[in-house]
């Protein structure tokens, strides 16, 4: 079965779902149980087992009795006994003989498992627990708030509501003990149901919140870890870490339990490295131990006088050890370890494509600019010159292609002689196209603005040349 609100997507896996365990699915909780004995047929004349494990928010378990012998299966919700009175909802974590063999891990007997299951829950009932458990976010910061109005030293972090919606138990943690008389009367009068006040500890607070660790990934006690046990600086030394309480301390503020996790295995590996070898007496002085590789079982030790620390097994450690017990002086610490730099792993990579040059783009756009500016050639390779040899009035011949243009008088392309006739070059407008000559006297500021009404009245005049009137 599926649970829309996981972040993975797909499943219900222990990690990601955002409903910490109070979904209507089954596989979110961190205390779900394999039951490896599901696919076994039992016997002809067994009887089944009748105490069944059921589990509720965070990570509470207990074990009912089912006394009306019905069928149950994981995942299944059921309404169960409480201490208190009324009626709880809670899902079928476990039936069968792996229940009893539960109980025996627990040390519970079967004598003293009172509370039953009354029935499987129905619509209503379902209705009424997703109801109660929407109330839980709003409650909690109602409760914070009364707590600081009356200046308690503790921190509320968690709500959970009954099935039948008649009692909520509050989770706290402080680091002493609190008078909380006073806000129980409070919330009970604004809340108007049971109240009942647990502490619990930073390591299960951290557990019912979640979060993020420094190795990015969840909580384990919020997604797989269920026993918490004594972790201890010692762990510390013998992994060789420094006793750095901001990196050592988790997200709950104590050590973290992932220091326990390699410690078995460091144990048994300093077990052949001796103990107590800060100083070994050498003939060339003492040398002290600067440090250890314990997996690799060498040790460093620095002579007075050298700047190199050297490094030896620890077997070699042992004897000197074993020699200045016994009042012997050794000349040396002995053959130094060659130690060789792991090689860097060198990836082959050819440029196939050419995308690591960084002017590609550069080239492909130059090519493509170079074919946008070619010409559009006609007859002659002349097509786009032929306008603007009609506008002045004189034609060119075609041209023929791979022919050498002509060159006329004055070295002038085109085939033709320039005519000696100013007014035969002229075409429509009166215009020349003959070069000013070169002993002509320049022109002033002054001619310049004499001649410029008559350019203006030229312009203005489309008989061209002249404003003047023959007789």
């Amino acid at each position: 079965m599926g649970c829309g609100s996981c972040s993975t997507g797909g499943g219900c896996a222990p990690a990601g779902c955002k409903s910490n365990g109070a979904c209507l699915t089954n596989g979110c909780s961190k205390l779900d149980v394999y039951d490896w004995l599901s696919h076994m047929d039992m016997p002809a004349n067994y009887k089944p087992f009748q105490i069944v494990e059921i589990k509720f928010k965070g990570s509470r378990k207990d074990f009912y009795v089912n006394q009306d012998n019905i069928y149950l299966e994981a995942g299944e919700l059921v309404a169960v006994e409480t201490t208190t009175g009324g009626y709880d909802i809670g899902h079928v974590s476990l039936t069968g003989e792996l229940v009893r063999m539960q109980m025996t891990k627990r040390h519970v007997k079967e004598a003293d498992v009172a509370k039953k299951i009354y029935r499987k829950a129905t619509e209503a009932d379902v209705n009424k627990w997703k109801m109660a458990k929407d109330l839980e976010w709003e409650t909690m910061h109602k409760a914070r708030t009364l707590a600081l109005e009356l200046n308690l030293s503790m921190k509320l972090s968690d709500v959970d509501y009954q099935g039948d919606k008649t009692k909520a138990t509050f989770y706290y943690t402080a680091e002493g003990r609190v008078d909380f008389r006073e806000l129980i009367k409070k919330m009970a009068e604004q809340f108007r149901i049971r109240i009942e006040m647990r502490q619990i500890g930073m390591r299960q607070e951290a557990s019912r919140l979640g979060g993020i660790g420094s190795c990015g990934r969840e909580l384990c006690c919020s997604t797989w870890l269920t026993d918490f046990k004594t972790v201890s600086t010692s762990a510390a030394r013998y992994q060789n870490l420094s006793l750095n309480t901001l990196k050592l301390a988790g997200q709950c503020g104590k050590l973290k339990c992932c220091l326990n996790y390699e410690l078995d295995t460091y144990m048994d590996a300093l077990k052949t490295i001796p103990d107590n070898v800060n100083i070994l007496r050498t003939e060339r002085g003492d040398a002290r131990l600067q440090k250890t590789d314990i997996f690799k079982q060498l040790m460093w030790f620095s002579l007075p006088g050298e700047e190199t620390w050297m490094p030896i097994k620890a077997s070699r450690a042992k004897e000197i050890q074993r020699l200045n017990r016994e009042g012997i002086t050794p000349p040396d610490l002995g053959e130094p370890v060659e130690i060789t730099a792991p090689v860097a792993k060198a990836f082959d990579y050819e440029n196939v494509v050419g995308q690591d040059s960084l002017t590609r783009l550069d080239e492909r756009n130059r090519n493509r600019n170079n074919r946008n500016k070619k010409p559009n050639r006609g007859q002659g390779g002349q097509q786009g010159q032929q306008p603007r040899q009609q506008e002045r009035g004189g034609q060119r011949p075609q041209q023929q292609p791979n022919q050498p243009r002509p060159q006329g008088q004055g070295g002038q392309p085109g085939g033709q002689p320039r005519p000696a006739n100013p007014q035969q070059a002229r075409g429509e407008g009166g215009q020349t196209n003959q070069p000013r000559d070169p002993n002509a006297p320049e022109r002033t500021g002054q001619n310049k603005r004499r001649h410029r009404p008559n350019r203006n009245k030229n312009r203005n005049n489309p008989n061209g040349g002249s404003n003047e009137t023959g007789a």
